[in-house]
């Protein structure tokens, strides 16, 4: 254990009723949380002001809900069963995972009241089109839409928080401190009492507090601790990956907590991406963005060899594309598609390429889901570094290559590949034997979807073109293992025991139990998981009771 040093030995020591390390989503909701109930909050957050709200902010901000009213709008029947099955078919928990399978329970079935209900109250609102991610390929993921986006992307979600936050400063009862980066958690009398670091001068300060909340995220920005706990079912890690998540999500909490004792679990469960490509204005080294794979794109191995077995379609199993592409020679890929397929099923996760949602701009959110989105298929063949576009085919490939740095992509496999895709489209719907032409009419078939998804557009038709190439990289992004946690977010030990003072909440704790999704996520559960554990960690240090109403 740590002792706190002698006051006079820092320059700066902050006292309060709770320590709440992190300025994310599941920081801000436990904050708020316990302000409400007049707790004095000491908020460290590593970062600038500016980048308040974390990862969440930056999000597009699509939350999982179970039974909505944006569901029943739609004609969508759910139900917190169906739903549940669903959770616990992708999830596939051990034996050993107890508390991760009773945290997916609660969160299924309160999602409704206490992460919906929760945000309209504080003033954020959801567009009436749910989406339907990770249907499951061979493993049966959402049966149904569920996957609500906010009006006004992750923004529209954090800055109401952060506003009904900063009330509380004029109270006394909030010490907002950014810059702040914790190296040590404090032990004192047998419990966790604090935190200890440096500010952006690098002045020493401590912050104490009856509980410490750790709300820091995970180690998917730190891609040498990603590579260390790489999943060893998808081989050997990318030498080559895009950073999705930000450099201080590095895991160093993980640490910090095991050496008193706390129960770090599943951080070989990650939910990274296929589809990740380089931003041209990187706020960080290796920044990527996330792209939502276009489901009319072939998708080729670094040879040009079409993914066949089954073909890779978006929106249906993430970790499938991973071990699709992780088991090739080269763990990288290509979308090769052309400039009506662009137009209209580009999509990018985030609320920097989403201006119409983030802006709440109805007009011109609807002009682009009706006529396709000129603007930001010209934004990244225009800027970024991982699109390349021809008016042939010979010269695609010489610049698929050329962007590559080898010979590669092969010029008659992939004209073969593309044109045997083509051919299928054109014997029509009687004779069509493709997967991923199954999965597109499929797709096609739910409202939310048919417009964003060509209607079995041909790679090679003279009208569409130029003709349009994407390397994608794997693209880190959230942890799912983290600190495990009982049903009031307190941090066990690998006894079971809880270690008397310390909470987590959000990514930090595997977004609740120290890894409620299991293997693989139903999406919309991460900002969801950093509101829900979130609330469990304040009503227990409020109110002596957890999520499970028991004290």
């Amino acid at each position: 254990m740590v002792s706190i040093p002698h006051m006079s030995d820092v320059a700066a020591a902050h006292v309060g009723d709770a320590v709440v390390i992190g300025g994310g989503i599941a920081g801000i909701v436990t904050a708020l949380e316990l302000c409400d109930h007049k707790k004095k909050v000491i908020l460290l957050e590593r970062t600038s002001e500016d980048r308040f709200g974390g990862l969440a902010k930056m999000s597009f901000g699509g939350l999982f809900f179970v039974g909505s009213p944006e569901q029943r709008l739609m004609g969508i029947k759910d139900d917190v069963a169906l739903a549940l099955r669903d959770w616990m078919s992708y999830a596939d928990f051990g034996s050993d995972d107890v508390w991760p399978r009773r945290w997916a329970e609660a969160y299924v079935s309160q999602s409704l009241e206490r992460i919906r209900g929760y945000l309209v109250r504080r003033g954020v609102g959801f567009f009436p089109a749910v989406n339907w991610t990770e249907r499951g390929y061979f493993v049966p993921g959402n049966s149904v839409p569920r996957f609500h986006i906010a009006w006004g992307t992750g923004e529209g979600v954090v800055r109401p928080l952060i506003a009904a936050l900063r009330a509380h400063e004029g109270t006394g009862l909030l010490t907002l401190l950014f810059g702040h980066t914790v190296d040590d958690l404090l032990s004192e009398g047998g419990r966790v009492a604090g935190a200890r670091g440096v500010d952006a001068e690098g002045h020493e300060f401590t912050a104490r507090g009856d509980n410490v909340v750790i709300a820091a995220g995970g180690l998917a920005g730190n891609l040498d601790k990603v590579r260390a706990h790489w999943p060893s079912y998808l081989g050997a890690p990318p030498e080559f990956m895009v950073n999705g998540s930000m450099p201080e999500a590095d895991g160093r909490f993980f640490d910090l907590a095991a050496r008193l004792g706390a129960n770090v679990t599943h951080l070989e469960r990650m939910w990274n991406y296929a589809a990740g490509v380089r931003h041209w204005k990187p706020r960080w080294p290796l920044h990527g963005l996330s792209l939502v794979p276009g489901k009319s794109a072939i998708w080729v191995n670094h040879r040009g060899v079409r993914f066949k077995d089954p073909p890779l379609v978006g929106s249906y199993d993430t970790l499938l594309l991973l071990e699709k592409i992780c088991a090739q020679e080269k763990p990288y890929s290509w979308q090769v598609l052309n400039y009506k397929i662009l137009r209209r099923e580009l999509a990018v996760s985030g609320a920097e390429h989403n201006p119409d949602v983030r802006d709440k701009n109805v007009f011109r959110f609807l002009k682009n889901i009706v006529f396709g989105n000129d603007a930001l298929a010209t934004e990244f063949l225009d800027n970024c570094p991982d699109f390349v576009r021809a008016d042939t085919l010979p010269e695609l490939v010489v610049k698929m290559n050329a962007l590559a740095g080898t010979d590669d992509v092969d010029l008659a496999t992939l004209e073969d590949e593309i044109g045997s895709y083509d051919a299928n489209i054109a014997r029509g719907p009687k004779l069509h034997n493709d997967d991923q032409i199954r999965r597109v009419v499929h797709a096609r078939q739910y409202r939310g979807d048919r417009l964003r998804t060509c209607n079995l557009q041909k790679i090679l038709d003279p009208s569409a073109r130029p003709l349009v190439a994407i390397r994608l990289s794997v693209l880190t992004r959230k942890s799912l293992g983290g600190l495990q946690t009982d049903l009031h977010g307190r941090v066990l030990s690998p006894a079971g025991a809880p270690l008397p003072g310390l909470y987590a909440a959000g990514e930090a704790a595997g977004f609740g139990g120290g890894g409620m999704h299991g293997k693989r996520a139903l999406e919309g559960t991460f900002l969801g998981g950093g509101v829900f554990s979130a609330q469990a960690v304040a009503e227990s240090i409020a109110k002596g009771r957890g999520i499970d109403g028991n004290v």
